[in-house]
């Protein structure tokens, strides 16, 4: 099973990207996903978290009112709408999902492979 991450690209500031997240096979089940990014010379950090439901949502300070989490279960992908880009928002950005193959089992903690987001000033 792989998460295949897409939608990062280069954007001016005050733009707008939608990052998408999708579980390669047939899954049983995606419980928690999130979003994490990794800007050059910084240490990765999470983005924003999303309840299996999507019920629950959580954002990091710096993106709170800005980015958007979301999850689409029929499809097994989850969304990271980014809006009113920063500069500061350059990173790579990564999905993070805790997935279940089969009825019955455990969950696992898969990531994906990251897309890179660029927004220049």
């Amino acid at each position: 099973v792989q998460l295949q991450a897409s939608g990062g690209g280069l954007v001016q500031a005050g733009g707008s990207l939608r990052l998408s997240c999708r579980a390669s096979e047939n899954i049983f089940r995606i419980n928690d996903m999130e979003w994490h990014r990794q800007a050059p010379g910084k240490q990765r950090e999470l983005v924003a978290t999303i309840s299996r439901n999507g019920r629950r949502t959580t954002y990091e300070d710096s993106v709170k009112g800005r980015f958007t989490i979301s999850r689409d279960n029929a499809k097994n992908t989850g969304y990271l709408q980014l809006n009113n880009l920063k500069p500061e928002d350059t990173a790579v950005y990564y999905c993070n999902a805790r997935v279940v193959l089969s009825a019955g089992e455990y969950e696992y903690d898969y990531w994906g492979q990251g897309t890179l987001v660029t927004v220049s000033s």
